[in-house]
């Protein structure tokens, strides 16, 4: 039994009117720990106990955190979730509601990282929040159920972080042999590190995280997401902070679901009409959600930007 529900896929008829092509959108945001990361951890976590694993520890931003917690509540193992100071607060209660215990440290992901690393011991297991095999695995579900339904769109835009989004739906693209699909990857200005691996061909590290878009804050791409990115369709735009709040309050006005920043950079694109989508009638956008914040939080952001 999976841990992931099925989630709807809708036409949008806003966005269509506003971008003059098809939009759909694969709400994930739907999942019952609020984003797609359910889709993978809560494979990883069943792969993991199956294995003798009888603690789960994880390093999260908030989203993939949350996943583990729900994860673990639903499987009847205790979880530990190492968390940067920049999470917030409303991420750490949900977080600890799930009955997770939540520990703070660092300024960012990699430092809370290496302290979730400190933390295993034998009958552990560590969940990383994208960088697993199992993790994309498990999100390629996303793409199945959109094949399932019947649609095959001609572009599909999402937003990246650490690149386990991206990792999954090119896996779910390839088992379903739609390998030939573009995707564009979304990111903010200053948590843009898939965009500057593409642009320069290395796999570069970001110095710092200049975002309000936390959940896509991670300093480096794992390098599966890198190494693909190099080889199949994958096309790259990065859109600002405002633009992704923006985006953000706009879906929820049109659609009445709240969803992070990190989730309105992909909204963006097609808020913006981005030119990245011009060769496209047919477009699905991943609704990744993510629960860092509230409505009010979003027009703080939008004022103080």
């Amino acid at each position: 039994m999976s841990l992931h529900i099925n989630t709807p896929l809708i036409a949008s008829t806003s966005l269509s009117a506003r971008t003059g092509r098809e939009v759909w959108l694969k709400l994930d945001a739907l999942q019952p720990a609020g984003s797609f990361k359910i889709r993978g951890v809560g494979l990883a976590c069943q792969t993991y106990q199956e294995r003798g694993a009888r603690r789960f520890v994880s390093s999260s931003g908030g989203n993939a955190g949350l996943a583990v917690a729900y994860a673990g509540r639903q499987l009847g193992v205790p979880v530990t979730v190492v968390v940067p100071q920049t999470t917030t607060e409303r991420a750490k209660s949900l977080i600890a509601a799930e009955g997770a215990q939540v520990q703070v440290h660092g300024a960012s992901w990699v430092e809370a990282n290496a302290h979730a690393q400190s933390l295993l011991d034998a009958q552990s297991a560590f969940i990383h929040p994208f960088d697993d095999p199992l993790l994309w695995q498990g999100h390629a579900s996303l793409v199945d159920e959109v094949a399932a339904a019947g649609l095959q769109p001609d572009l599909i835009v999402l937003s990246v972080g650490g690149g386990g989004l991206l990792c999954g739906v090119l896996a779910g693209l390839a088992r379903n042999g739609w390998s030939d699909i573009p995707v564009l990857a979304m990111e903010t200005m200053g948590a843009d590190s898939l965009a500057q691996a593409l642009a320069t061909r290395s796999h570069v590290t970001l110095p710092a995280i200049r975002s309000i878009a936390t959940s896509l804050g991670a300093r480096q791409v794992c390098r599966q997401a890198f190494e693909q990115s190099q080889r199949l369709p994958v096309r790259s735009a990065v859109v600002d902070d405002r633009a992704a709040v923006e985006a953000a309050l706009a879906f929820a006005d049109d659609h009445r679901v709240i969803v992070e920043p990190a989730c309105g950079a992909a909204l963006a694109a097609v808020y913006q009409n981005l030119a990245a989508l011009e060769a496209a009638q047919r477009v699905l956008v991943v609704v990744c959600g993510g629960v860092g914040a509230s409505h009010a939080q979003l027009v703080a952001w939008q004022q103080s930007l």
